[in-house]
């Protein structure tokens, strides 16, 4: 995984965020990733499709610093955030109310 922007390599560590959830059966997961050289955020996208298709990963970005930090906050809002089958207000806001 690297910065979209200037290609530094991420470290396991680097992950600063990660929230899943379950979206008409399919799981989706986005991890963030903040760059301090460029000061933007990636974010890895993994998508799994319930009806066995194979799964997706995209990277998406640059997102700014500000927008980044409050997408993180509101991850962070949540105990379970790798739980795809939450309900939390945290999870419905960032899934848009979208959550199975």
């Amino acid at each position: 995984m690297e910065c979209v922007k200037c290609k530094k390599t991420f470290m396991q560590d680097d992950c600063i965020a990660s929230i899943s959830g379950s979206i008409m059966g399919d799981e989706h997961t986005d991890t963030f990733y903040y760059c301090p050289v460029c000061q933007l955020y990636t974010i890895k996208s993994y998508r799994d499709n319930f009806t066995g298709g194979e799964e997706t990963v995209s990277v998406e970005g640059p997102l700014g610093k500000v927008e980044g930090d409050e997408r993180v906050e509101l991850i962070r809002r949540c105990e379970w955030p790798w739980d795809k089958k939450c309900r939390c207000d945290a999870h419905r806001e960032y899934f848009n109310n979208t959550l199975d």
